[in-house]
């Protein structure tokens, strides 16, 4: 069975999407820690990030940097974090959470309450200044 990022990917599920490559995508965490928490991911389903070979890896990192001043630039924070966990869903992915304190990154934390419509707000202003970054 695919996993729900796969699904993302294939367009069977829906997602917030802020940026697209032909290798990658990033979209906002419908559950996230801070507003603009965003996960980027490769198209293809790899569970584990350190067995991705080293053109995706790298290929990841750089995607996600310019994810990262994307969200930057959109949303009020002194850095964006950078988290790799993978156990939640069985597909390698990055999480780029906006902080302003290192407690920003607790997964032990409550979660931000986002409004449905600021979803769509985020993602729209992340993907433009995605775009307009080269």
């Amino acid at each position: 069975m695919s996993s729900i990022f796969s699904q993302i990917v294939n367009g069977d599920m829906p997602c917030f999407k802020v940026a697209e490559s032909d290798q990658f995508m990033a979209f906002l965490d419908i559950n996230p820690l801070k507003e603009g928490h965003t996960l980027v991911i490769p198209k293809k389903e790899v569970d584990y990030i350190f067995d991705l070979d080293d053109s995706a890896l790298s290929g990841l990192m750089l995607f996600a940097r310019r994810v990262a001043v994307a969200v930057e630039k959109v949303v009020s924070c002194k850095r964006i974090g950078v988290v790799v966990m993978g156990l939640e869903v069985p597909h390698a992915h990055i999480h780029l959470i906006p902080m302003d304190r290192e407690e920003d990154l607790s997964f032990s934390r409550s979660r931000a309450k986002v409004a449905p419509q600021r979803f769509g707000e985020l993602a729209a202003l992340i993907s433009e200044q995605f775009d307009s970054l080269d």
